[in-house]
């Protein structure tokens, strides 16, 4: 007889390929998440039987590692992979630019059941606690499959942002294009000119914790876009800053204005300019937020460069100020 806190298999189940993982990793209010019921299928127990026995340890389930969806969130995911399937010409488009796993990412198609009641949504730190509530070594072969699942799919919206922000400029300018009476040729012609303008890079967004090297990437690729100048204010600076500014483009200048500048920070920019092109550094002590200015772009970073990736932080594009006017108020 099972014991009390025992998961009752349905069936034994062989392990999924990581592509049929990634698959079953959704993102709702922000976060990437797993529904009970895949989890069920993939640990080869009744979705029930998964979720009664996260009840009996709630405790270990914080709303950070599990939630219900709201009835408006599961009819609009619902809708939203009906409107995926029926939709050849998106999938089309995406295929066309990167290929049949952006598509598989994109629409996610799990199959839905006819399912009525609201699943669970356990997200990567959920379904690593789950491994220690079903106590099964099934659960836990699984469970670093998932993990391998997660860590991909990160990877892999990371390198193709851009693929994503690139079509969802396409579908606005087609959306506004089509407002107008305008000929096909010159319809066709303004969507690539805008593709090739500064729309397609990135200009929000939010990075989590663990995400350090695509908070790493995000600072780089933008130092390499670069010109003419490079302006960083941040108070909180060491010499891992210095090494991502000397990713710059050969002539393109660099100025850190940061809250203090101690015996060890002056000689650290000392010893670096000795060697490499010269950064310039000078005290500021009147930002509370750190501003990345990028010839005359300026964005908004909600973290010291030196910590990104530690904890969540958001980044924007401010379109409202230049460098110059930004550097005019100091």
């Amino acid at each position: 007889m099972a014991k009390k806190n025992d998961i009752v298999k349905a069936e034994q189940v062989s392990l999924q390929p990581l592509e049929n993982i990634e698959n079953l990793i959704h993102v709702i209010r922000g976060k990437q998440v797993m529904l009970d019921r895949d989890l069920a299928r993939l640990y080869g127990v009744e979705t029930f039987r998964l979720n009664e026995q996260v009840k009996r340890n709630i405790e270990r389930f914080p709303d950070d590692f599990m939630f219900q969806l709201s009835k408006e969130e599961f009819e609009n995911w619902k809708s939203q992979i009906v409107t995926s399937n029926n939709s050849e010409n998106l999938k089309s488009q995406i295929a066309i630019s990167s290929g049949d796993k952006i598509l598989k990412s994109q629409i996610a198609i799990s199959g839905w059941g006819g399912t009525r009641k609201r699943p669970y949504a356990f997200t990567e730190s959920g379904v690593a606690m789950l491994s220690g509530v079903l106590r099964s070594p099934q659960a836990v072969s699984v469970n670093i499959q998932i993990m391998r699942a997660f860590v991909a799919m990160r990877r892999f919206l990371a390198s193709n942002a851009q693929v994503f922000q690139r079509l969802e400029v396409m579908e606005r300018t087609q959306l506004s294009l089509l407002a107008h009476q305008e000929s096909t040729d010159q319809k066709v012609e303004e969507i690539f000119r805008r593709l090739d303008d500064d729309n397609t890079k990135p200009t929000e967004g939010i990075l989590f914790d663990g995400q350090i090297f695509d908070a790493y990437k995000f600072v780089t690729e933008r130092i390499r876009e670069a010109k003419r100048r490079i302006v960083l204010i941040d108070n909180y600076i060491d010499e891992t800053v210095l090494a991502m500014l000397d990713k710059r483009n050969n002539g393109v200048t660099a100025k850190v204005y940061t809250k203090n500048i101690s015996r060890q920070l002056s000689l650290d920019f000392d010893k670096h300019n000795a060697q490499f092109a010269p950064i310039e550094v000078e005290q500021f002590n009147r930002a509370h937020d750190r501003f990345l200015c990028i010839d005359d772009t300026v964005y908004l970073i909600g973290a010291s460069i030196k910590d990104l990736g530690k904890k969540w932080f958001g980044f924007t594009k401010i379109d409202s100020w230049t460098t110059d006017e930004l550097l005019s108020k100091i």
